[in-house]
């Protein structure tokens, strides 16, 4: 079973035990989700799991899941940058390799009937592991949030002031947030929702600038300092947290159906993926850059609708990491009250060329030559606008 430690998975232990009269060994992957796990270990153990496994993925969620994401510019619906969504696939194949370890005839995840996660771990978990039973009990039981929180008191399980009022899912990645009072979309996030990041009215009143370093498409340097990929992850939260930026606001189309309002909380995510497409605006052509954003949202979609593991999710990566080839340079943010502005960028493998942009010298730019391709570009658009006038011109 995955279990969080929290509301759902906690009830979860008790219901299968009570349920299918079975022995549960419960998992708990650490993608930086920045809990007590040993807490939750102790917890699990105290509700009757038979074993538990703690699991530290931060490093492989970082380079296998999140640097893909940074690559592929992944927001959903230009929001979205799947801080949750990411974590899912890992999980369930973190599931599989333990449940294949201790002979385990299920597996099981406290997914509800309303959301995406349902369909990320049903998929995964039946296409790693097709001979074992899935089961999402939460799902089918139909319990309320309320409801759940008094079978808990009744069965002895602790619940935290913050479960009571919000559902919260964290990553190295970002924070979600739900339910409470942010289920009417008019109401505006309180305070209390956040952690990472401080207002925009509360944040300083100096711009600071961050200078971020890629290498083929890839982070590697916050302010010419090198860093492995958690601490940079780290520090650019930190930086971008303190400046306001990094809240969103979304209303969000679920795989299901469903529209959702969400809010997350991503710092680092959004500095960085500012930075890695104005970087790849310099270093690709035109039509490298218009032909990637189709590939992108593709990706993107896969990766949010639980086809992490789909043949085609494979192809468009090949497509991705061969256009980040050239993808190298330093890209210059101002961060101020909430914003993100690109206020400077550098590459070895720039593609623009001031010598050629500039009005003020003499430059291998032949000015000459823009008349004859006019005349040619617009060639068909001129043609129509000439029969439109002959029509409308004949018309009694």
């Amino acid at each position: 079973m995955a279990y969080s430690g929290g509301l759902d998975t906690s009830v979860l232990i008790k219901y299968v035990q009570e349920k299918y009269d079975a022995q549960v060994i419960t998992i708990t992957i650490d993608v930086g989700q920045g809990e007590d796990l040993k807490g939750a270990e102790e917890k699990a153990k105290k509700l009757g799991a038979l074993k538990h496994y703690n699991i530290d993925a931060k490093e492989e969620f970082a380079k296998e899941y999140i640097f893909p994401a940074i690559k592929a510019n992944a927001l959903y619906e230009g929001k979205y940058p799947l801080s949750t969504s990411l974590s899912r696939p890992l999980i369930a194949k973190k599931m599989v390799e333990v449940a294949e370890k201790e002979g385990a005839t299920g597996l099981v995840h406290g997914c509800t009937g309303r959301g995406n996660d349902q369909v990320r771990f049903d998929i995964t978990l039946s296409a790693l592991a097709p001979e074992k039973k899935v089961l999402a009990p939460v799902r089918e039981w139909g319990l309320t949030r309320e409801e759940e929180i008094t079978y808990a008191k009744n069965n002895g399980i602790p619940v935290s002031e913050n479960a009571k009022k919000y559902s919260i899912d964290a990553s190295i990645w970002g924070r979600a947030i739900e339910c409470g009072l942010l289920e009417d979309a008019n109401n505006e996030p309180p305070e209390d929702v956040y952690e990472w990041t401080t207002s925009a009215e509360n944040a300083p009143n100096t711009p600071e600038i961050i200078t971020i370093r890629f290498e083929q498409g890839v982070p590697v340097s916050v302010n010419g300092k090198v860093m492995a990929p958690l601490e940079l992850i780290g520090a650019v939260n930190e930086i971008a947290g303190k400046h306001g930026v990094g809240r969103i606001d979304h209303i969000e189309d679920r795989i299901i159906g469903l529209k959702s309002r969400e809010i997350y909380e991503c710092p680092a995510v959004l500095v960085i993926l500012e930075a890695h497409k104005d970087l790849e605006k310099l270093v690709m052509t035109r039509h490298q850059v218009l032909f990637k954003q189709q590939i992108d949202s593709q990706w993107v979609y896969l990766a949010y609708s639980g086809l992490w593991v789909d043949p085609l999710k494979d192809d468009l990566d090949a497509y991705i990491n061969r256009s980040q080839e050239n993808v190298t340079g330093e890209v210059k943010l101002k961060l101020y009250k909430g914003s993100i502005q690109v206020i400077g960028r550098n590459s070895p493998n720039s593609l623009y060329d001031k010598n050629l942009a500039n009005y003020n010298i003499k430059t291998s730019f032949d000015q000459s030559y823009s008349k004859g391709f006019i005349e040619l570009w617009g060639l068909q658009t001129r043609m129509y606008n000439s029969l439109k006038a002959c029509k409308t011109s004949q018309k009694p």
